[in-house]
């Protein structure tokens, strides 16, 4: 039996890390599975089937650790020298497939010298995930030397592909897409486990965007959106699960622009299929994204979703009940309205992909492609 060996971040909530849970819990009958990870304590550890084992460098997930310690990491993750010794402590001559499933530290630890195979997951654009300050060009320049390290690239998006071989010309490995896996029957077993009822207020038209609260997504931008919609009567509620380091910048405009009953903070939910359910619309207004598994989700309970233009648009192909709106505040206020005022119904169903996607997955661990 084959060993394989996943690394990511964290089993935090996340997108990239439900689908790595999925994926594992899927093939570990024909597979030795191990999931790396620098912290651990994810909410996801407990979904991880008993065959799966979990290793992490350090037991406390990242918002547990001391600020003194986090600089530590960071030295760490930027030495090449201490990263070896991270990977030579945990991976190195113990696999025969080695899997980085995240962009960052963990695509710079697995990419040290081994006789394995070595696969990296790219999730999101490769310009936008590390910002635009100075930092971030030292960041770029770590991913060019370590991605040409791996003998295969595997991007969730054709867009995030095209981008990534624009921005590194340099880098020759094997390149395919393969679009992310989700249990769907799982996502609508969850969406029944309670009801929302009491926080959803059926009263308004309601939208539900799920995701951290980070400049990627944009939260802040929708806000000031809404506060707009709201002063030019189109009445709407808009409903935010997730958490992050933006949330007390967030929760002084809420009370500032007077929408604390229409823009409502929900909090990071391990199960957030209920409150999707409940809602009447799903949104993503991102400044950029790579293939979104809440998109998927939102597919998965059969829901009319609005999302702004990014690379997202390629989860959305074939499923009409779906509107994309230009990627700014105009095209965002222009979309909400339409669908205050016309009221989109989600009738199309859609085939189920992922036994597909998952048959590409096992292909490529195995050497098939």
């Amino acid at each position: 039996m084959k060993k394989i060996v996943f690394g990511i971040t964290s089993l935090g909530l996340g997108g990239a890390e439900r689908v790595l849970v999925d994926i594992v819990n899927e093939i570990c009958d024909k597979y030795e599975i191990t999931i790396f990870a620098l912290y651990g304590n994810g909410e996801f550890e407990k979904q991880l089937d008993k065959k799966v084992k979990f290793v992490s460098v350090y037991k406390e997930s990242f918002n547990e650790i001391s600020f003194m310690k986090r600089k530590w990491i960071s030295l760490q993750m930027i030495c090449s020298n201490l990263r070896k010794k991270i990977y030579d402590k945990y991976i190195k001559d113990k696999f025969d497939v080695e899997i980085a499933f995240l962009e960052g530290p963990i695509t710079w630890i697995m990419s040290e010298d081994s006789k394995a195979k070595k696969i990296v997951w790219v999730h999101n654009d490769i310009e936008d995930v590390f910002g635009k300050d100075k930092g971030s060009s030292v960041k770029q320049k770590m991913n060019k030397k370590c991605y040409t390290k791996y003998d295969n690239l595997v991007f969730v998006s054709k867009d995030n592909m095209k981008k990534f071989k624009k921005y590194f010309p340099d880098v020759k490995a094997d390149m395919q897409v393969i679009y992310n896996y989700l249990n769907t029957d799982s996502v609508k077993e969850k969406a029944k486990e309670f009801k929302v009822d009491d926080i959803i207020n059926k009263k308004k038209v309601s939208f539900v965007q799920v995701s951290r609260l980070v400049d990627q997504k944009a939260v802040l931008r929708l806000l000031d959106v809404h506060k707009k919609l709201i002063s030019d009567g189109f009445e709407h509620n808009i409903y935010i699960v997730g958490d992050g380091p933006l949330r007390g910048e967030l929760e002084s405009k809420i009370k500032e622009y007077g929408v604390e009953d229409s823009f409502i903070l929900l909090g990071k939910k391990e199960n957030p299929y209920p409150y999707i359910k409940a809602a009447d619309y799903f949104m993503l207004m991102s400044y950029y994204e790579g293939y979104p598994m809440v998109l998927l989700e939102g597919k998965a309970l059969n829901k009319y979703i609005l999302i702004t233009d990014s690379a997202a648009r390629e989860t959305l192909i074939g499923y009409n009940d779906s509107k994309i709106v230009k990627n700014n505040e105009k095209g965002i206020y222009e979309g909400i309205k339409d669908i205050v005022k016309n009221k989109p119904k989600a009738l199309k169903k859609n085939k189920d992909m992922n036994k597909e996607i998952l048959n590409e997955v096992i292909s490529l661990i195995d050497g098939e492609v």
